[in-house]
């Protein structure tokens, strides 16, 4: 059995690191926005501005738990966690997509539900609060513009700070209608808005983490083509128990048996056949693994392979 480690940790927990930094910088200002948009809604009575703030009061709870996650991930593993705390940012994004999706829920029965009595909502006082809102969501997003794709905690703040964004460009839509129609079914407009804005995005990233939870191949890699390039190797002659996951961003896995020809434990070619399936699987495809484990196999095995091997 033999296996390569691509993925240095040094490197991972400096970029963790960095990534905590933008993590932080965006949950001040958030919970900056939180405090402001709290006041707005109970000075105000408005339901877009109510929702947003319970939208950024869920943003500082997951931001919160990226830091944490960000922290955790970086710490070293071990013999009880082998891979340490790497998928922690999967749980905590798993963790926000969730909750994202309830408020969503929320927001649109609320909406659907004041729709038919609209309050009296002050127009200047929800423009001003929108627009303290607007400003800080684009601060929060220049902040994580630049990183956003690095991982899957950094991807679902950053959804989660556009969200907001639109949510204040939203609100301030409404301020602007209420003042020149008077109508203040506008404001519970804005409200449903958000939570339509909100669900697409959520429902999104949760499946995506929950297929790395259930260990799915990772998107774009097909196990079909691997195995195929693995079968045209010199002296490879079957290729099952093929499984490929992901452990966090960045960071797939992929394991297989090799039955080889008997003359190739004998003729020291494994050590140059090993070098070319990793090279194989680390650079033919669209998704680069790294960490491979291949375990050869001479061809009489196969009679004790367990029935559902692949």
């Amino acid at each position: 059995m033999a296996h390569s480690h691509g993925t240095a940790l040094g490197d991972f927990a400096d970029a963790a690191r960095t990534h905590r930094t933008r993590i932080m910088v965006t949950f001040g200002i958030t919970v900056a926005i939180l405090l402001a948009e709290v006041v707005g809604a109970i000075w105000t009575g408005s339901l877009a501005l109510l929702v947003d703030a319970g939208h950024m009061l869920t943003d500082a709870g997951g931001l919160a738990m990226a830091l944490a996650a960000s922290h955790l991930s970086t710490r070293a593993a071990s013999d009880r966690r082998t891979w340490g705390f790497r998928r922690a940012e999967v749980l905590a994004a798993t963790a926000q997509a969730a909750v994202l999706l309830g408020v969503g829920l929320f927001v649109i029965v609320e909406g659907i539900g004041r729709l038919s009595e609209p309050p009296t909502i002050p127009s200047t006082e929800l423009l001003i609060f929108g627009i303290i809102g607007l400003v800080g969501n684009v601060a929060s997003l220049l902040v994580l513009a630049s990183s956003r794709n690095a991982n899957f905690n950094l991807r679902a703040a950053f959804l989660e700070v556009v969200n907001d964004a639109l949510g204040s460009v939203a609100v301030i839509a409404a301020a602007i209608v209420i003042a020149t129609t008077g109508w203040g079914g506008a404001d519970s407009l804005a409200g449903l808005l958000i939570g339509i804005l909100i669900i697409p995005r959520a429902i999104r990233l949760l499946i995506e983490t929950t297929n790395v939870l259930l260990e799915s191949t990772p998107p774009g890699l097909a196990l079909s083509e691997v195995r195929q390039h693995l079968l045209g190797l010199p002296d490879v002659l079957e290729v099952h128990d093929l499984h490929a996951s992901q452990i966090a961003t960045g960071l797939p896995v992929l394991t297989a048996h090799v039955v080889v020809s008997p003359s190739s434990f004998e003729d020291g070619s494994l050590p140059g056949l090993l070098d070319r399936m990793q090279h194989c699987v680390a650079e033919h495809f669209d998704v680069s693994i790294e960490h491979s484990t291949f375990q050869f196999e001479h061809p009489e095995r196969l009679r004790h392979e367990r029935e559902g091997h692949h």
